[in-house]
């Protein structure tokens, strides 16, 4: 096995390319301004609107010939001022803007398709700390921009010769209301499972985001009863201590009041954990295991395969080939599932976070969708979470941070001589029962070191010889930022 390379984006030398691995993710107001957001609002609508009327996407235009966008945000206090930056700017270019308000990710994606418009954006940054915000745009098909239609948005929002049009008179783009639109994506989740959930107790964790209300209402529906937390945003408080990243509060409540099972969204609500009966978190690889074992039992998995990521445990692997399953890889990002679901003819591929795409019901990943799939299982099956579960074997990770002092220096360090060396040197000495992954971040100068083994403590020693051998590069100026230890 080798190590494995993301490089998170591309973009012209020494050219500023706002666009990570997920949109722009900023400090909101000091990086990401409303100017910036206004430029983005202007050139991303310029753009979408453009590809929609080059593919004759009729519906995308209004009744004035306008094309439409829709805009959605997280719960963040600075999710208006972008907002409506972001509107402002895409109305300037004569695009139509249906602002939902709160309203989660997957959501946006979802009725971008069934409105037909030209294409969605998201203020949101996701799990990150409310100080941040982001902003996301989606194409007209409701999936994730390719770097090269980003980079072409980067293009016009960065040049300082502004060369979008600005139609004047009735040609101004207008903001337009759609009231059904709750309703519309609520149908859209429930409508994805054939069976009830009656007598299912659970509790939601909202991270006091854009899940709040949607969660409880979409599992109500289908007859489960459901207990929030963590579902008072007060624009400050969202991702804090709570949600995906920060699941033991849901474990506590859970295991406190007795519930069957426990579900924590992250702030924008497109990826989800679950917790069992006796509070153990399971995260994207837990769910993704019971979902695909079920279905390669009923033969309901199109090619018998689904798609992780490089960063996905090898207990996945081991399981579904003991099943007649196989998982094919690919770099950290969930356009890159889905661009690998797509091409190997996959329907189901997620991220380790809890970030699943179920693609006969979705082109992105959706917390809810996942959510209502992962106790459709269960309560077909007639299994608690524990018991679903309890064939995945997990091989232990050791996972590290390492600050470098530059993101020009990240796609230096794999190739550095000692870094190679000890990377060959790890490989051999774990042979076929594990693997080693450096992955530059593609949002800060970090480099991600995981290594995977059947010990806890080859995998702890292995990753801090790796460490090590980064931090011996002068030309990185590298230090260690962060531990962990996956079990």
């Amino acid at each position: 096995m080798s190590a494995d390379m993301d490089t998170g984006g591309s973009g012209g030398e020494g050219v500023h390319r706002p666009f990570g691995t997920d949109g722009v993710r900023e400090t909101a107001n000091t990086v990401l301004t409303a100017e910036l957001a206004l430029a983005l609002g202007r050139a991303g609508a310029h753009v979408l609107g453009g590809r929609a009327a080059g593919a004759a996407n009729e519906p995308a235009w209004g009744a004035q010939g306008r094309p439409r966008v829709v805009l959605g945000r997280d719960t963040r206090v600075s999710g208006p001022l972008l907002g409506a930056a972001v509107a402002a700017g895409a109305m300037s270019a004569g695009v139509d803007v249906i602002d939902l308000g709160v309203f989660p990710t997957a959501g946006v994606a979802c009725l971008t398709r069934s409105l037909a418009a030209a294409g969605g954006v998201v203020i949101s940054a996701s799990h990150n700390p409310y100080e941040d915000n982001g902003i996301k745009f989606f194409g007209a098909d409701g999936t994730k921009l390719s770097d090269e239609v980003e980079d072409e948005i980067a293009a016009h929002a960065t040049t300082r010769q502004d060369r979008v049009p600005r139609p004047g008179g009735c040609a101004v783009g207008r903001a337009l209301a759609q009231p059904d639109g709750r309703e519309l994506y609520l149908r859209h989740v429930v409508g994805t499972v054939a069976v009830r959930l009656d007598g299912l107790r659970v509790v939601v964790d909202c991270a006091n985001g854009a899940t709040t209300g949607f969660a409880r209402e979409a599992l109500e529906r289908l007859g489960a009863q459901v207990r929030e937390v963590a579902a008072s945003p007060d624009g400050c408080n969202i991702n804090a201590d709570c949600g995906s990243t920060h699941p033991a509060s849901v474990a506590a409540a859970v295991v406190d009041c007795g519930y069957d099972l426990g579900l924590a969204f992250d702030g924008d609500g497109d990826r989800v954990v679950a917790v069992d009966g006796g509070g153990r978190v399971l995260d994207g690889d837990d769910l993704l295991a019971i979902v695909a074992c079920d279905m390669l039992e009923r033969d309901a998995l199109p090619g018998r395969g689904i798609v992780a990521t490089v960063m996905s445990n090898m207990g996945l692997d081991l399981l579904l080939a003991s099943a007649g399953g196989r998982v094919v890889r690919t770099p950290v990002g969930d356009r890159q599932v889905y661009l690998a679901m797509r091409r190997e003819g996959l329907a189901v591929g997620g991220e380790q976070s809890g970030h699943i795409i179920f693609l006969e019901h979705h082109t992105t990943g959706d917390g809810l969708i996942t959510a209502v799939q992962l106790l459709q299982v269960l309560a077909r099956r007639g299994q608690t979470l524990g018991e679903a579960a309890g064939k995945f074997e997990r091989f232990p990770q050791a996972q590290r941070s390492v600050r470098v002092e530059s993101r020009a220096a990240l796609a230096a360090v794999a190739g550095q001589p000692r870094v190679a060396e000890a990377v060959r040197e790890a490989e051999r000495s774990l042979g076929s029962m594990g693997r080693v992954v450096l992955r530059p971040s593609g949002t800060e100068p970090v480099m991600r070191v995981m290594v995977e083994a059947r010990q806890a403590e080859v995998a702890e020693r292995l990753a801090d010889e790796l460490v090590e051998a980064i931090g011996r590069e002068d030309c990185t100026g590298a230090r260690r930022q962060q531990r962990q230890v996956v079990p």
